[in-house]
């Protein structure tokens, strides 16, 4: 059974910064990525990564935010620098296979102070 445990979310002023984690199990992924949704709002994608290590950001967070991975644990992380009230919301972790199949975490909440 694949599982993703995200860890790293809390509460932090304005400028601070978080590291996220999700560590997936069971098994190998084409793509892991970061979503994020507050209240009122979609969902919508953070930033992602391919099985080769191409990455991708949403415009709101080119330059403050970076995903990479672990492939040998397949853990996906998310460095999260100059943080802002906006990026208020609850991050969840993404991961699809090769064949298409698409698992998502619980989420992690993250709360940023003004």
């Amino acid at each position: 059974q694949v599982q993703l445990v995200e860890s790293g979310g809390g509460l932090v002023q304005a400028g601070g910064s978080l590291r996220l984690s999700c560590a997936a199990s069971g098994s190998i992924f084409r793509i892991m990525a970061w979503y994020r949704q507050a209240p009122g709002k979609q969902r919508e994608l953070v930033a992602d990564i391919t099985s080769g290590g191409s990455t991708n950001y949403a415009d709101s967070v080119k330059g403050r935010f970076t995903i990479s991975k672990d492939n040998a644990k397949n853990t996906v992380y998310l460095q999260m620098n100059s943080l802002k009230p906006e990026d208020t919301a609850v991050y969840y972790c993404y991961a699809q296979r090769v064949l298409g199949t698409v698992y998502w975490g619980k989420g992690t909440l993250v709360t940023v102070s003004s």
